[in-house]
């Protein structure tokens, strides 16, 4: 594995099964046991029901472009050869929205609502990322 040069994320206590689940190649958030909702990132209460509790399950990995910026100055030196890149929110079919990338496509071609599907990326030996590609 070549050396990665931009930040690696923390693996928190909270979000360690997000980053197991990555490692195997599979996407997962949060579901509160008491009402259903997902949710995502973690977090110790639901913001429907107000409920402590919540498990982790598995999502289809499928959704579409909400929201997106395309960072045209480097901020940090690892991203010095990405720009310019995306930054995307992308809404899952399940309902939550996450932060990610979106490769394989050109900044200025990304629309809102494009379909697109996640893939992931090894960062480090202990880190895989989710990003995306269009479906």
């Amino acid at each position: 594995m070549t050396t990665y040069k931009k930040p690696i994320p923390t693996i928190t206590p909270e979000l360690r099964p997000f980053f197991t689940a990555a490692r195997n190649r599979q996407l997962v958030v949060q579901r509160c046991t008491a009402c259903a909702a997902y949710r995502f990132p973690a977090r110790e209460i639901c913001s429907n029901c107000l409920s402590t509790t919540a498990e982790w399950v598995p999502v289809c990995g499928r959704g579409e472009v909400f929201s997106f910026n395309v960072m045209h100055q480097v901020y940090h030196p690892g991203f010095a050869d990405d720009v310019p890149y995306a930054v995307v929110v992308v809404k899952l079919e399940e309902g939550v929205k996450m932060i990610s990338n979106l490769v394989g496509v050109k900044p200025h071609d990304i629309r809102i609502g494009m379909s697109v599907r996640v893939v992931f990326e090894d960062i480090s030996d202990e880190v895989t990322l989710p990003k995306f590609v269009p479906a």
